[in-house]
């Protein structure tokens, strides 16, 4: 395994949406998120860490130590397993007393193995099939690399844009009509901040999270949209990513202080955003806290 990271990571990502929608909520008939009290848009870090997940795959294609553990169709008991094999334990019963290390080396080759495990951390804990649902564990990973929800600048007015198509569903329907109605719900225009940290200390300790992982981590974060286009998501694009850099493990400044520094404001008040254009983003970098360094990477 490659040498883990040594420094503490803080970073922003501004991505915007033109008629899309960047994150369907399924307990409001897949309308975009919206923050109920302040009409703000919001779209999930698991739904920004799939992006991330989908791009790594695409990229790296299986290569060993790049696989990705959360995926379409792979039901997670089979990648737990692999697991056992590697320790040469078949049976799941009794795991630690046939190896006492075994919690230790089933973690190791989970992270090794699977970079999303190595990034984001997994519950890799599964109920085999069987007569007892013996409990297959591989560990419970905190990864180094956390995501929070993403937020708009500006409220957002999700529209119901109703559509036709002549394709009819069944035989009987075809006899009584010459279309069918759907309905499709976007965001006309809206930017998003989400903020993300990178932990040095818990890459150390526990996955061995490495620098040839971070940038593989900063390349598929601007790139997380440019593979993953859709009608449903319209056009969605990462505008700025804003890392602030700890020359120490444990960091040198409050996360919340430097991201204080990120300002991102309508050129002018009064009109509706409809483009990044109409944003002006500045990155205070004057008197940055002892230890701190910020670049723009993009």
């Amino acid at each position: 395994m490659a040498e883990p990271i040594h420094n503490r990571y803080d970073f922003v990502i501004l991505f915007d949406v033109s008629n899309g929608n960047p994150n369907g909520d399924p307990d409001a008939g897949n309308l975009p998120r919206v923050d109920p009290e302040t009409g703000l848009g919001l779209v999930t870090d698991v739904c920004l860490k799939r992006k991330i997940r989908n791009y790594v795959e695409a990229v790296k294609e299986g290569e060993p130590g790049y696989r990705i553990y959360i995926k379409e169709n792979v039901p997670l008991e089979q990648n737990d397993k692999e697991a056992l094999d590697y320790i040469g334990i078949g049976d799941i019963k009794d795991v630690k007393k046939k190896d006492p290390d075994a919690d230790v080396k089933i973690r190791n080759f989970m992270c090794s193995n699977f970079y999303d495990i190595r990034t984001f951390g997994a519950v890799m804990t599964t109920f085999m099939k069987g007569k007892g649902k013996e409990k297959l564990n591989c560990g419970q990973v905190r990864g180094p690399v956390q995501l929070g929800f993403a937020r708009s600048m500006d409220p957002i007015v999700p529209q119901d844009v109703t559509i036709t198509r002549v394709a009819i569903t069944t035989t009987e329907d075809a006899q009584k009509k010459m279309t069918e109605i759907g309905h499709k719900y976007i965001v006309p225009y809206a930017l998003y901040q989400a903020e993300g940290y990178v932990s040095a200390n818990l890459a150390r300790k526990t996955t061995g999270f490495s620098e040839e992982d971070l940038a593989l981590l900063w390349k598929a974060i601007i790139n997380m949209f440019e593979n993953d286009h859709s009608a449903a998501r319209g056009n969605m694009a990462v505008r700025e990513l804003i890392v602030f850099k700890h020359d120490s493990e444990l960091g040198n400044a409050p996360s919340y202080k430097l991201f204080e520094r990120i300002h991102v404001e309508k050129k002018d008040p009064t009109q509706v955003p409809r483009s990044y254009n109409d944003y002006t983003v500045t990155v205070d970098t004057d008197d940055l806290p002892q230890g701190v360094t910020c670049q723009r990477m993009i």
